[in-house]
């Protein structure tokens, strides 16, 4: 390997890329340091992007991980560190950093990851940006409900509800999506990179109904403030800024439309003569929200009594149980964390020979054993892109 190699690449990013491959190798920094015959103190300065590394070492420590000297030297595109972008996000104390800190981290190694498989196949994510929405000066509601309206017409979405709304961001507009989990607090993570594009990550642990919420406020975001790094999570703001006001207020608006959402109501109105909790419960099935949001809704646009929701909330209401007795299955939903592109993407650069067995295996974060049988389901997935329908479970219980 000519010398000239590392006078070229990133020493932070190759530090980081060191760590992550010693780290799964269950090494810790004072073996690596014994493989170089150097203190551990050198293999912390080189972790940090503090110490160039010389040819001879790197192909020890490549070895040693059971790694390839090309997965560490090849090129990256320059992407601001992500917890540098989300430093200014979110003020915390050290206890709550030490608690994102790591789901920026995988946050961040996952787009990394999409985008360099974009490029090992050639196949970039096709991105359908709209320009930034400027809302300067409006009132929240009307801005909030004009460019829900306007991103339903240029996505064709109409006036009904938006099924599998994951797969509407990634392949209709070009947005990473991915699923990780979270304290119950935070509900979603929102960043753009001129190279990785828009980029979300929400709580895998959440009900659909409330990641459908997220990530609608993800998007708007990504639509009116697009260049400014989010951290969502309850409690966050002791007064809220115009930006997040503006994200809070949209969802309702974009899951459900004025127009369809009058037109249904006033279907089921006059089918039973009134509007019944099992018409509210069958409602927000419908549009794949919750039962508060729906009834929120519906009661600012004078449809609803004020205070129905309360008073619903007041009597205990099982909303689970509530749901099953009426026969209303869970919303569809894909819950892998990787996206379907990224997935799809990942087994043909394997089939093409492009990537190793291994390295499929840590693009979708499992051991070798379960990588083969997630090729196996991709496989039979991958005559194109999957019906809406079809549902994966990559990652089972």
């Amino acid at each position: 390997m000519a010398a000239n190699i590392l006078d070229n690449i990133d020493s932070r990013r190759l530090g980081e890329l060191l760590q992550q491959a010693r780290k799964k190798s269950g090494m810790t920094q004072a073996d690596a340091a014994k493989i170089i015959d150097a203190a551990r103190t050198t293999i912390v300065a080189i972790e940090k992007g503090e110490r160039r590394l010389k040819s001879s070492e790197l192909i020890k420590l490549a070895r040693a991980y059971g790694r390839a000297v090309s997965d560490f030297v090849r090129p990256s595109p320059a992407v601001e560190p992500f917890q540098v972008q989300f430093r200014a996000a979110y003020q915390r104390n050290e206890q709550e950093e030490a608690r994102v800190l790591p789901i920026i981290e995988r946050f961040e190694m996952l787009c990394r990851n999409y985008l360099e498989l974009e490029k090992i196949v050639d196949a970039p994510l096709p991105q359908n940006y709209p320009q930034e929405y400027d809302v300067a000066g409006m009132p929240i509601e009307a801005a909030a409900e004009s460019i829900a309206i306007a991103e339903r017409q240029r996505l064709g979405l109409g006036d009904g509800p938006i099924p599998l709304l994951r797969d509407i961001l990634e392949q209709s507009v070009g947005i990473r999506v991915f699923y990780l989990k979270m304290p119950p607090k935070y509900s979603e993570i929102y960043s753009y990179d001129e190279q990785l594009g828009g980029c979300m990550a929400i709580n895998s642990d959440h009900w659909e109904e409330r990641r459908r919420w997220s990530m609608a406020h993800g998007y708007l975001h990504f639509l009116a403030h697009r260049r400014k790094p989010v951290i969502d999570s309850d409690d966050q703001y002791q007064r809220m800024p115009e930006s997040e006001k503006l994200a809070d207020t949209f969802p309702k608006y974009f899951l459900m439309p004025s127009s369809g959402l009058l037109g249904r109501f006033n279907a089921m109105y006059q089918t039973h003569g009134k509007f019944t909790p099992t018409n509210l419960f069958t409602l927000a099935h419908y549009y794949g929200v919750s039962i508060e949001a729906l009834g929120n809704r519906l009661e600012e646009m004078k449809l609803l009594p004020s205070g129905t929701v309360e008073r619903l909330r007041d009597r205990g209401l099982k909303v689970r149980k509530v749901q099953q007795e009426l026969g209303l299955d869970e919303i569809q939903q894909r819950p892998d964390t990787i996206p379907i592109h990224y997935q799809h993407l990942a087994i043909e650069a394997l089939d093409q020979g492009l990537i190793t067995e291994g390295r499929f295996a840590e693009f979708l974060g499992v051991d070798r054993l379960e990588a083969r049988r997630i090729a196996e389901v991709l496989r039979e997935h991958s005559s194109g892109m999957m019906e809406e329908s079809a549902h994966l479970d990559l990652h089972r219980a």
